[in-house]
Protein backbone atom coordinates (compact mmCIF):
# COMPACT_ATOMS: atom_id res chain seq x y z
CA UNK A 1 0.00 0.00 0.00
CA UNK A 2 2.92 2.49 0.71
CA UNK A 3 4.72 1.49 -2.03
CA UNK A 4 1.41 2.65 -4.16
CA UNK A 5 1.32 5.61 -2.46
CA UNK A 6 5.15 6.64 -2.85
CA UNK A 7 4.53 5.66 -6.88
CA UNK A 8 1.30 7.50 -7.08
CA UNK A 9 2.87 10.80 -5.58
CA UNK A 10 6.09 10.49 -8.10
CA UNK A 11 4.18 10.19 -10.98
CA UNK A 12 1.88 12.85 -9.68
CA UNK A 13 4.83 15.36 -9.25
CA UNK A 14 6.37 14.04 -12.48
CA UNK A 15 3.80 14.79 -14.78
CA UNK A 16 3.32 18.31 -13.24
CA UNK A 17 6.71 19.72 -13.45
CA UNK A 18 6.89 17.64 -16.25
CA UNK A 19 8.84 20.26 -18.53
CA UNK A 20 11.08 21.40 -15.85
CA UNK A 21 12.47 17.59 -15.53
CA UNK A 22 12.86 17.11 -19.07
CA UNK A 23 14.69 20.53 -18.80
CA UNK A 24 17.12 19.28 -16.10
CA UNK A 25 17.77 15.92 -17.23
CA UNK A 26 18.58 17.56 -21.03
CA UNK A 27 21.05 20.08 -19.48
CA UNK A 28 22.95 17.20 -17.29
CA UNK A 29 23.06 15.45 -20.54
CA UNK A 30 24.84 17.85 -22.02
CA UNK A 31 27.61 18.14 -19.32
CA UNK A 32 28.09 14.40 -19.45
CA UNK A 33 28.54 15.08 -23.19
CA UNK A 34 30.75 17.93 -22.75
CA UNK A 35 33.66 15.64 -21.21
CA UNK A 36 33.24 13.22 -24.53
CA UNK A 37 32.86 16.40 -26.98
CA UNK A 38 36.38 17.49 -24.99
CA UNK A 39 37.92 13.99 -25.51
CA UNK A 40 37.69 14.30 -29.15
CA UNK A 41 38.59 17.74 -29.12
CA UNK A 42 42.22 17.43 -27.49
CA UNK A 43 42.54 14.50 -29.98
CA UNK A 44 42.24 16.43 -32.88
CA UNK A 45 43.90 19.10 -31.21
CA UNK A 46 46.91 16.91 -31.12
CA UNK A 47 46.41 15.36 -34.45
CA UNK A 48 47.07 19.07 -35.34
CA UNK A 49 49.95 20.18 -33.60
CA UNK A 50 47.79 23.50 -31.95
CA UNK A 51 48.15 22.11 -28.27
CA UNK A 52 47.97 25.97 -27.62
CA UNK A 53 44.30 25.46 -27.85
CA UNK A 54 43.89 23.48 -25.33
CA UNK A 55 43.60 25.78 -22.53
CA UNK A 56 40.34 27.28 -24.37
CA UNK A 57 38.92 23.79 -24.54
CA UNK A 58 39.56 22.73 -21.23
CA UNK A 59 37.88 26.14 -19.67
CA UNK A 60 35.23 25.89 -22.14
CA UNK A 61 34.27 22.43 -21.33
CA UNK A 62 34.39 23.48 -17.31
CA UNK A 63 31.79 26.15 -18.08
CA UNK A 64 29.63 24.23 -19.58
CA UNK A 65 29.68 21.88 -17.38
CA UNK A 66 29.35 24.16 -13.96
CA UNK A 67 26.71 26.29 -15.99
CA UNK A 68 24.43 23.20 -15.98
CA UNK A 69 25.01 21.73 -12.59
CA UNK A 70 24.33 24.83 -11.22
CA UNK A 71 21.20 26.24 -13.40
CA UNK A 72 19.65 22.53 -12.49
CA UNK A 73 20.34 23.14 -8.90
CA UNK A 74 18.64 25.97 -9.16
CA UNK A 75 15.65 24.89 -11.15
CA UNK A 76 15.47 21.93 -8.84
CA UNK A 77 15.41 24.81 -5.34
CA UNK A 78 12.76 26.78 -6.90
CA UNK A 79 10.42 23.83 -8.04
CA UNK A 80 8.18 24.28 -5.59
CA UNK A 81 8.55 27.56 -4.82
CA UNK A 82 6.72 28.47 -7.88
CA UNK A 83 3.25 27.17 -6.62
CA UNK A 84 3.82 29.71 -3.22
CA UNK A 85 4.45 32.66 -5.91
CA UNK A 86 1.11 31.75 -7.62
CA UNK A 87 -0.95 32.02 -4.73
CA UNK A 88 0.70 35.32 -4.11
CA UNK A 89 0.14 36.66 -7.64
CA UNK A 90 -3.30 35.91 -7.51
CA UNK A 91 -3.98 37.82 -3.76
CA UNK A 92 -2.24 40.69 -5.20
CA UNK A 93 -4.36 40.86 -8.39
CA UNK A 94 -7.47 40.52 -6.60
CA UNK A 95 -6.15 43.31 -4.09
CA UNK A 96 -5.72 45.51 -6.96
CA UNK A 97 -8.78 44.72 -8.19
CA UNK A 98 -10.27 46.13 -4.70
CA UNK A 99 -8.04 49.49 -4.79
CA UNK A 100 -8.94 50.19 -8.73
CA UNK A 101 -11.96 52.80 -7.53
CA UNK A 102 -11.67 55.78 -5.35
CA UNK A 103 -13.44 56.34 -1.88
CA UNK A 104 -15.98 58.12 -4.00
CA UNK A 105 -16.53 55.69 -7.04
CA UNK A 106 -16.94 52.81 -4.01
CA UNK A 107 -19.76 54.85 -2.55
CA UNK A 108 -21.44 55.88 -6.20
CA UNK A 109 -21.02 51.96 -7.03
CA UNK A 110 -22.55 50.23 -4.21
CA UNK A 111 -25.41 52.90 -2.95
CA UNK A 112 -28.39 50.60 -4.32
CA UNK A 113 -30.85 53.44 -4.48
CA UNK A 114 -29.97 55.00 -7.48
CA UNK A 115 -33.04 56.98 -8.98
CA UNK A 116 -33.13 58.33 -12.70
CA UNK A 117 -34.67 61.75 -13.06
CA UNK A 118 -37.89 59.72 -14.36
CA UNK A 119 -37.47 57.86 -11.17
CA UNK A 120 -37.67 60.92 -9.06
CA UNK A 121 -40.66 62.35 -11.03
CA UNK A 122 -43.11 59.18 -11.24
CA UNK A 123 -42.42 59.53 -7.27
CA UNK A 124 -43.54 62.88 -7.00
Amino acid sequence: MFKQVKSALFWYYLFKFRRRVILIVLLLIIAFFANAIYGDVVEYLKLKDKLSYLEIALISKWLIIIFNIVFSIYLILTMFKKEENIEEKSLKKEHKKEEKFTQREKKFLYKKTLKTKADLLVEK
